[in-house]
């Protein structure tokens, strides 16, 4: 209840303020976006960048205000501000959007994407996001573009990660997706959900023994101050994804959404640009200050452990199967790296 009092005072307020002028001028719509990262992180940079866009180019008619750090709630509350319309955009993740179509759960298939290059050009592919990211239209929102979150890897206290052996029996965080866990069942592990901001405190006090995600979490979120093992499994390439409210896209004229949509591909090209330098200023912080040991496994056996999950995913969910398989024909162009 306090987050919609907290969003009602952010919208009525300027209304009631601009009543006491003199001035019967048309003020411009507000466009609210909310993310739950830093002023500093890729994707706050990157909507920055948006914001000046849309206020540069529809001055007078729009004004975008930006709402970092959880400011709007968290992103589960934020993608329901989204769906009804309290506020314009947020970023999501895609396990939260997973539980609004099941289209999505095909992002959080571990070694979907073979390499980088494999997932950024499927990623950049309409045939292969369209059916995703418009498959929660009927929710009230649609996705309007993707952030590179890198590739999510294996991080522990004190027990460094060769091979899926040695997950056997450590209590890994995973986001809270079936997906994942199901992940970590066929990899050896004990399966731990919770919430992001929880993960520090739980790997301090020992609840669990390491964590999985991007380079900068160690470094961003401060895990690299008690995970001292970082290894390269690469067994998720998962998108964050800018998801907008229906009703809104549908009111703007033509002449705005083509605005609009150049400042979607510019949000999407600014923060994977950002990215790449945030993850080298990460590793350099991680290895030289927070003392993190990288480590390079052999990917075949978390491969071959994970593929089961494939064929069930797909079972049970046929209509992403033509997806799947033009994922496939880009991992045959972008193979793997490591091979």
């Amino acid at each position: 209840m306090n987050l919609y009092k907290k969003l009602f005072a952010l919208i009525l307020i300027p209304p009631v303020l601009l009543l006491s002028g003199c001035s019967h001028a048309r003020q411009p719509r507000i466009i609210r976006i909310g993310h739950n990262q830093s002023t500093s992180h890729p994707t706050h940079i990157a909507l920055a960048a948006f914001q000046d866009y849309i206020n540069g180019h529809l001055k007078g008619r729009y004004q975008v205000e930006l709402y970092p750090s959880e400011l709007l709630g968290s992103q589960t509350d934020m993608v329901q501000l989204t769906q009804t319309g309290a506020i314009d955009y947020c970023i999501a993740s895609n396990a939260i959007l997973e539980t609004f179509s099941k289209n999505y759960e095909i992002f959080n298939l571990p070694y979907l994407f073979a390499s980088a290059d494999s997932y950024h050009h499927a990623m950049d592919d309409p045939s292969i996001t369209t059916p995703i990211f418009t498959a929660t239209q009927k929710a009230g929102f649609t996705a309007v573009t993707w952030l590179d979150a890198g590739t999510r890897n294996f991080y522990t206290v004190s027990k460094p990660i060769e091979s899926p052996a040695d997950l056997k029996g450590l209590k890994i965080r995973v986001q809270q997706s079936p997906t994942n866990i199901e992940m970590m069942r066929l990899l050896g592990g004990s399966a731990t959900p919770m919430g992001f901001g929880d993960v520090y405190t739980a790997l301090q006090s020992n609840i669990i023994d390491g964590a999985e995600n991007n380079e900068m979490a160690l470094t961003d979120n401060g895990h690299g101050d008690v995970c001292k093992y970082y290894s390269y499994d690469m067994h998720q390439m998962v998108p964050d994804i800018l998801i907008g409210n229906n009703a809104f896209i549908q009111s703007l004229t033509d002449e705005e959404r083509a605005v609009f949509e150049e400042g979607y591909r510019l949000v999407n090209q600014v923060q994977r640009e950002e990215w790449v330098k945030a993850v080298d200023a990460a590793r350099e912080k991680a290895a030289s200050q927070q003392k993190v040991e990288f480590l390079y496994p052999d990917q075949a056996p978390f491969v071959k452990a994970c593929l089961p999950l494939h064929q069930s995913v797909l079972q049970n969910n046929p209509a992403i199967r033509p997806i799947y398989d033009a994922i496939q024909k880009y991992n045959t162009r972008y193979p793997s790296d490591t091979e």
